[in-house]
């Protein structure tokens, strides 16, 4: 893929999902512009751990995405804007549901406040399955109703709405894309993947979990950034919704059996009640409707099925029991 000289920002680039786009994009051969959250370490996040032949290629931007000016001077100069940054633990988002809404509503106004008026070419904003709640109907079309269950879904609603709306108000050219659980390498600890797989490399053998009935449509990293890339590339998919999950549907007890018979160990889990939801904030099933991606975009999963799950699950496991990734995960520690 040749892409010329187009310049790419990525918000929330120090992050899971972001980092690893920031990697695709430049060996895609785009200028990429890394805007990632401004600390007094000068630390980049997960960018410090890409390869520094990569790193070198990168222009990072340290700021805050609640900050229009700063915002809007990221954007100067970039054609297309990725946009990932926000906040996405459930669990904090119940501790403290205003943060939610100045990060991910309002910094999602900052971003196409400024793309309407430095006329980017394009901005892809990120939503998540969240906004769907427990499925009324599966697998989950785009057209399924959002439901708000918990404040993280709520502020996420209305930052796909915002972003919608200077498409349709504007002519502001705005593509979302909704990723189901993205797991794999870099994913942070609040996850269950990483949690299951940490507690088990670090020689716990009685897990703590919380709920093991809801089931997830679990998407591998490499899949969801393609997505991402195809859905920056496709002009149809401006003013488009498109859900970005595999179909296959799991339960997290089941998940984290598969977990354990691939790490090759025995083990039991134990009902953590600070990792529980709220009765009617957890979302009970998740199942994605993929056939918009396939068409509209052209895209589909490599890690699809339950043997790609393995296949994806293996990779991830191969990259967190490595010691100096496992080392920076507090396996003994529930991370909200």
């Amino acid at each position: 893929m040749n892409t010329g000289t187009k310049t790419v920002l990525v918000t929330g680039a120090d992050g899971f999902i972001g980092s690893h786009l920031v990697e695709a994009l430049i060996r895609h051969n785009y200028n990429v512009k890394a805007f990632v959250y401004y600390n007094s370490f000068s630390s980049w996040g997960w960018l410090d751990h890409i390869p520094e032949h990569l790193k070198k290629e990168l222009e990072v931007f340290a700021g805050d995405i609640r900050d229009p000016y700063g915002v809007k001077e990221a954007m100067k100069g970039c054609d297309i804007v990725l946009h990932l940054a926000a906040l996405i633990a459930i669990p904090y988002s119940y501790h403290s549901p205003e943060t939610y809404i100045d990060t991910n509503i309002k910094g999602t106004l900052n971003i196409v406040q400024a793309a309407r008026e430095l006329e980017v070419e394009k901005v892809i904003h990120t939503s998540t399955s969240e906004v769907y709640g427990t499925a009324l109907t599966v697998p989950i079309s785009e057209e399924h109703p959002l439901q708000g269950q918990s404040p993280y879904s709520a502020s996420k609603i209305g930052a796909d709405q915002i972003a919608m709306s200077f498409y349709r108000s504007f002519g502001t050219p705005v593509s979302i894309v909704r990723p189901f659980n993205t797991y794999g390498p870099r994913q942070s600890a609040r996850a269950i993947i990483p949690t299951v797989i940490t507690q088990i490399a670090n020689g716990v053998r009685e897990l703590k979990l919380g709920s093991l009935h809801p089931t997830r449509d679990f998407s591998y990293i490499d899949d969801t950034v393609e997505g991402f890339i195809h859905a920056m590339l496709e002009e149809k998919s401006v003013g488009e919704v498109v859900n970005l999950g595999t179909g296959y549907e799991i339960s997290i007890k089941e998940t984290v059996e598969l977990i354990a018979r691939i790490m090759d160990k025995q083990v039991a889990i134990t009902t953590d009640t600070q990792r529980l939801r709220p009765e009617k904030s957890e979302v009970e099933r998740l199942c994605s409707d993929n056939r918009k991606a396939r068409n509209l975009l052209g895209w589909s999963p490599n890690y699809g099925d339950r043997d790609g799950l393995i296949r994806g699950l293996t990779r991830t496991i191969e990259w967190f029991t490595a010691s100096e990734n496992l080392s920076l995960y507090k396996h003994e520690r529930y991370n909200i």
